[in-house]
């Protein structure tokens, strides 16, 4: 099966070795997205809801180099490093999505990259 590596300068460059997104057949697997500004890599300020606002906006960029957008997302995960924020994450998540909700896992993690609060990973069908 064909494996296409998706890359785009609109989202942030890794800070490891993995790629920003790979399609395989008839899926897209996005990489888990910090809250890093993809001009200056540096993790945004303000908080959680401005990690998942900025988090979302690169997701959504990870999917338009794809060709797809938030409507073909089926499953996330969402990682936070304190279940405090769950409220605060549902909310800018939720404004991303209309009509059907993707599958999602949420779970609480000791750290995170870059010291982040939140990290969220998109599987999404082309």
């Amino acid at each position: 099966m064909l494996v296409d590596t998706i890359e785009t300068t609109h989202a942030p460059h890794p800070i490891g070795p993995y790629s920003q997104a790979v399609r395989v057949g008839d899926f897209l697997f996005c990489s888990g997205q910090v809250g890093l500004d993809p001009g200056t890599g540096k993790l945004v300020s303000g908080g959680v809801k401005a990690e998942a606002e900025r988090i979302m906006e690169n997701v959504r960029e990870l999917l338009s180099a794809a060709g797809v957008n938030l409507e073909h997302v089926v499953k996330t995960t969402i990682f936070l490093a304190d279940m405090a924020d769950f409220s605060d994450v549902n909310t800018v998540y939720g404004g991303y999505f209309s009509g059907s909700y993707p599958a999602r896992t949420t779970v609480a993690v000791a750290a995170l990259p870059a010291g982040a609060s939140v990290e969220i990973d998109v599987i999404a069908r082309m």
